[in-house]
Parts: structure tokens; C-alpha cells; sequence
């Protein structure tokens, strides 16, 4: 199953992918949010033709781990794309990974134009749901590749 991630931003949404088998996350793209609608059915778009199972959106809380604006715009954002989708949406701390995103960009020195680190963004926090995940499967039941 694959999971799509979203670093959801005021004028970007970031969007990564996982794998078929849900082990690695990949930038995807990233969707201008000047019109609302038309990024939702952007993603609802990449939801259908990829056959995503599951969206982590990334909820960015204050340092201090409350909620603060930008957690109650992102909050906004999921609920009325939920209206348009049938796949579960959990959320998932993303104090930090745009930063995170920069440093890695820059080390591997890919670029360091502002638009690419939305969809890294999007990476980072798509890779930790799906590391943590993955802890908490039994050894048993993870993926096998024939």
C-alpha cells in the first residue's frame, strides 16, 4: 500500500510517495496552494493514480508542542480535503522538517531553490511515519519482495 505524505504551507503544499510496499518515502511534487480547490483536486488526482491508502499530513505544532495558526490552517486543510477522499489521514509532527529538508538538500548538493524543500519536506515526514511503522510490525508480517 502506498502512503502519500503533505507539508502543507500558506503558498506550497509539499507531496511525497512511498513505495508499493511502504518502506521508502520520495518527493513527488510540489502543488501551488493559490487556489484551494484546485490543489485539492490535485492531490485527490495523485491519490486515484498512484492508489494511496493512507495520507500523513505533517501538523506543524509550536516548539513547546502546543498548537499554534499554522497548526489550525493545516487542521482546515485536511478537513475539507477529507470531505473529498476516502482513505484515512493521520497526522504527524513536522517541528523542524523543512529545516531538516534544507540541510539535507544542501549536502547533497541538489539545489538550494526554496521550492524543492517542500517536497523533501513532505519526504521527511512521509519516511518517519513509515519507519515508525514499521517498528511496530512483527517481524513476521513485514513486506517480502519475491
Amino acid at each position: 500500500m502506498r502512503t502519500l505524505g503533505l507539508d502543507i504551507g500558506d503558498i506550497r503544499i509539499g507531496v511525497a510517495l512511498s513505495d508499493p510496499l511502504g518502506i521508502l518515502a520520495s518527493p513527488l511534487t510540489i502543488i501551488n496552494r493559490a487556489d484551494e480547490s484546485a490543489a485539492i483536486e490535485e492531490i485527490v488526482n495523485i491519490i486515484r493514480q498512484h492508489e494511496v491508502g493512507r495520507v500523513i499530513a505533517g501538523l506543524p505544532l509550536n516548539m513547546d508542542g502546543s498548537m499554534g495558526e499554522q497548526a489550525g490552517k493545516t487542521m482546515s486543510f485536511v478537513a475539507a480535503l477529507s470531505r473529498h477522499i476516502n482513505v484515512p489521514v493521520e497526522y504527524r509532527d513536522e517541528r523542524l522538517s523543512t529545516v531538516s529538508a534544507r540541510e539535507l538538500i544542501q549536502e547533497v548538493r541538489k539545489t538550494n531553490r526554496g521550492t524543492r524543500y517542500d517536497a523533501a519536506a513532505a519526504a521527511l515526514i512521509l519516511q518517519s511515519y513509515l519507519d515508525e511503522a514499521a517498528e511496530r510490525r512483527p517481524d513476521d508480517s513485514a513486506p517480502q519482495v519475491e
